[in-house]
């Protein structure tokens, strides 16, 4: 497996699809709409660190870490 550079999640909303830069919440590629993404980067802030480790835990091929969802799931 090969894990792609820069730290980013993968997004799905109604069809959407995007990747977005962990560091600062930018869409690399695809579309979102504004609100979608603006809750997404909001959540994406406070949850930077959590995001930032599981990164390097997907980099070493381990089980990720749950992270609390947006809608406090």
């Amino acid at each position: 497996m090969m894990i792609h550079n820069p730290p980013h999640i993968h997004v799905e909303y109604q069809g959407n699809e995007a990747l977005l830069a962990i560091i600062d919440g930018e869409i690399m590629t695809g579309t979102l709409p504004n609100k979608a993404r603006k809750i997404v980067q909001d959540w994406m802030q406070a949850h930077q660190q959590e995001l930032l480790d599981n990164w390097q835990l997907a980099v070493a091929l381990e089980p990720l870490l749950r992270i609390q969802g947006a809608d406090n799931d």
